[in-house]
């Protein structure tokens, strides 16, 4: 007879994790390891015709179960410096890099650190490396405000926080004095089930959408793939974004931190989905 035994859930500034586990005889059983069966992506820059490119960039190698994706800063721009370039620098960087890991056991902080070390374009960017290993977690290293999300069942289950010294201030990699190392980043541990939605995106995205927003578009069942499902995110932060009186997450902020925002952020977008099995 097969037991349930209920794992510790525990947080600390590093690690999430939860989940279950199946005794027989008090002996654990060998789970398979769970893969990323389908992912899909959708970029939208914001229009600025002097970097039509955008300042973000990303990454899905679905063989190896991993993604990525950076946001160049934009302050950058006034020292006539195109940070766009340094993200999708450092991403190229970390394709590479992830080519060099074992399967199944990607080390996402050792894949930024690689990449950090072989980005020579000035400039800085958030970063976020996600991979699903062959322990069912996904494994997480993360700088700045850009993150991922969980949904179960259509519903959230989990969302990174941002790391942040302080409104629209953000950890950032990069080569000049002051900028933020790779050690730095948050390592999180997230267990996972087959038929969890996994959604990866810049700040473009977690300023503009609430997730009980995305929870919705997934209980409509409109997108037929995960690119769909991307492309169907990004649009309604886009949409958002150029709201000028509602009270989006950035608005929201913007008002704890003592500003006065209105409306939605307009920015690059990025959206990666994957649909783990």
């Amino acid at each position: 007879m097969i037991a349930n035994e209920d794992l510790v859930v525990h947080t600390t500034n590093d690690y999430y994790c939860s989940g279950r586990r199946a005794t027989v005889n008090g002996n654990f059983c060998e789970r398979k390891p769970l893969k990323m069966v389908s992912a899909g992506s959708c970029y939208l820059p914001k229009d600025n015709p002097s970097k039509p490119r955008g300042e973000d960039a990303h990454f899905l190698w679905l063989k190896k179960n991993t993604m990525g994706v950076a946001d160049g800063v934009g302050g950058w721009a006034k020292k006539g410096i195109d940070a766009g370039e340094y993200a999708r620098e450092l991403m190229r960087n970390s394709l590479t890099a992830v080519l060099n890991e074992p399967q199944g056991a990607v080390d996402p902080k050792r894949v930024l650190n690689s990449a950090f070390l072989n980005t020579k374009e000035r400039g800085s960017s958030t970063a976020c490396i996600l991979t699903l290993r062959d322990d069912n977690h996904l494994h997480c290293a993360n700088v700045g405000d850009s993150g991922f999300m969980v949904f179960r069942d259509k519903k959230l289950v989990y969302k990174s926080e941002a790391q942040q010294r302080g409104f629209n201030f953000p950890f950032q990699l990069g080569n000049s004095e002051g900028s933020d190392k790779p050690s730095c980043a948050k390592e999180i541990k997230v267990a996972v089930k087959a038929g969890d939605i996994v959604v990866v995106g810049t700040d473009g995205l977690f300023d503009n959408m609430y997730e009980s927003e995305i929870e919705e578009l997934l209980q409509k069942g409109k997108a037929s793939s995960t690119e769909d499902l991307a492309i169907l995110i990004a649009e309604y932060a886009l949409y958002n974004s150029f709201d000028r009186f509602a009270l989006s997450p950035f608005a929201k902020a913007s008002r704890k931190a003592g500003f006065q925002h209105k409306g939605g952020k307009i920015d690059d977008i990025t959206v990666l989905v994957g649909i783990i099995s």
